[in-house]
């Protein structure tokens, strides 16, 4: 792979003073990773012709008042917790080059290549020292840029980090201003704990360790294996035969609900993580029918509470729930519907009620370093390995990377720059419009050629 040439790197700051002083975190934000998110933005040529990076620099400058948490910096708090000045400190923005060509690339999956295609950051420096969003800018010899994007996730999540590129990308095009683009919200209230605090009223598993193999290595061998990731793609054909295939043989028993409930069916998330799930074990398979395993999944809670969080919220909104815990014998040999009925076993109880019971949690943690576990970075992480035999699956079906038009058209590619977890998936959305999907996952080398072949068997 070609060398890549970094030609500037500036900071960037609001064009307009802003608020100042400390900001407080959700404890939703609080028990983020801090470290930042890698991801990348391919445009196809004729782009580097037409990138105009002081554009890009002074719509970023401009975005940068309404979104002004994100000039900012973070500061340790008692516990393990954050609090953001907010101080104007602004941006990194980096202007590369490289010789190499898009193709060299092949498909993007995350790898340590494409993680040079996003800004580095120094956590040996001081965590008050550290931007909280940067960017780079990479033209490419055929004609092909790549934004690379680093943002860190105390501060935002997958929503609203998207709905800040998607805002900047209006502003350098010429489309919006700042004046008409979504407002950010920034007030944190919605996800506070209760005053006077009250004890969970829920018993909260997703914060426990989860199942370490009966056979074989510990956890910290485990975590050593070596790695590799893939981008698989689902077709909308495809992902009807795994609907259809998860949705066979179901009854309101099997579904959890009562006879007099219209049960809803399975949805593409639950058929298709199901379906990976199935495929992890066998491809896992270690011959110990009774491994225990479960799934990790981060569950968007917008529109769960009562009322609704605003859309145009900024913070992080989402939180993780666990599947029941099954066996590696019991779901590869039941049919589909097994699987993506424990998948919404675990998706269904969050409701508003279970979210503010983890918010109290949360806030009764007296420290809460030990919660905070990164599938993106390389820091060091108190939390529990997430890796084999588990899995752990976002999805980005609903986001809409593929608005984000600076000026020279759609992106070709949109996907994360790192998974550095085995087990770690996102199930993406494509960047045609034919209902397609990019499944892209890290597993252990040894088993990827495995779960490949089941992935697509039968399908």
């Amino acid at each position: 792979m070609a060398s890549i040439t970094i030609h500037s790197s500036s900071t960037v700051v609001p064009s307009h003073p802003t608020p100042t002083g400390a900001f407080s975190f959700s404890e939703c934000d609080q028990y983020r990773a801090w470290t930042h998110l890698p991801s990348i933005y391919v445009y196809k040529s004729p782009a580097a012709e037409v990138v105009a990076v002081e554009s890009l620099k002074t719509s970023l400058s401009q975005i940068l008042v309404p979104y002004y948490p994100l000039a900012g910096r973070l500061h340790w708090l008692p516990g393990g917790r954050f609090e953001l000045d907010c101080c104007a400190a602004g941006a990194l923005f980096v202007e590369a080059s490289t010789d190499a060509k898009l193709e060299d690339y092949g498909d993007f999956a995350p790898s340590d290549a494409v993680r040079e295609l996003v800004p580095s950051v120094d956590y040996n420096s001081s965590i008050e020292e550290l931007p909280l969003l940067l960017f780079q800018v990479t033209r490419f010899s055929c004609g092909g840029v790549v934004i690379g994007v680093a943002t860190c996730h105390t501060v935002v999540d997958g929503a609203s980090a998207v709905t800040f590129i998607n805002s900047w990308a209006s502003m350098a095009r010429g489309e919006k201003t700042v004046e008409t683009i979504l407002q950010p919200l920034h007030d944190r209230k919605f996800l506070m704990p209760e005053k006077p605090l009250r004890p969970p009223r829920f018993d909260h598993v997703e914060f426990t360790k989860p199942p370490p193999l009966i056979l074989g290595t510990s956890n910290p061998e485990e975590a050593n294996q070596e790695t590799t990731s893939a981008l698989l793609k689902l077709t909308k054909e495809q992902i009807e035969k795994l609907k259809k295939r998860a949705n066979s043989n179901v009854t309101n028993k099997t579904m959890g609900v009562g006879d007099e409930v219209q049960p809803r069916p399975y949805s593409r998330f639950e058929a298709i993580t199901g379906h990976m799930w199935v495929c992890a074990c066998k491809a896992r398979n270690t011959g110990e029918s009774r491994q225990p395993t479960i799934v990790r999944t981060p569950i968007d809670v917008r529109r769960r509470m009562k009322p609704p969080i605003p859309e145009n919220f900024s913070g992080n909104s989402s939180f993780v729930v666990l599947t029941p815990e099954c066996e590696f014998g019991e779901l590869m040999s039941q049919p589909l519907s097994y699987a993506a009925g424990k998948v919404r076993e675990g998706t269904w109880k969050m409701t508003g009620e279970y979210v503010q019971s983890v918010v109290d949690y949360l806030a009764g943690q007296d420290n809460i370093n030990w919660l905070r576990t990164s599938f993106h970075s390389k820091v060091p992480v108190q939390a529990s390995f997430w890796g084999n035999p588990n899995l752990s699956i976002g999805s980005w079906m609903s986001f809409p990377f593929y608005e984000a038009n600076f000026g020279w058209g759609r992106p070709s590619y949109f996907g994360p720059a790192t998974l550095n977890i085995d087990g770690k998936s996102y199930i993406m959305v494509g960047p045609s419009d034919d209902g397609s999907l990019i499944v892209a996952i890290r597993l252990q080398t040894r088993h990827m050629d495995d779960f490949k072949k089941y992935f697509y068997e039968d399908i």
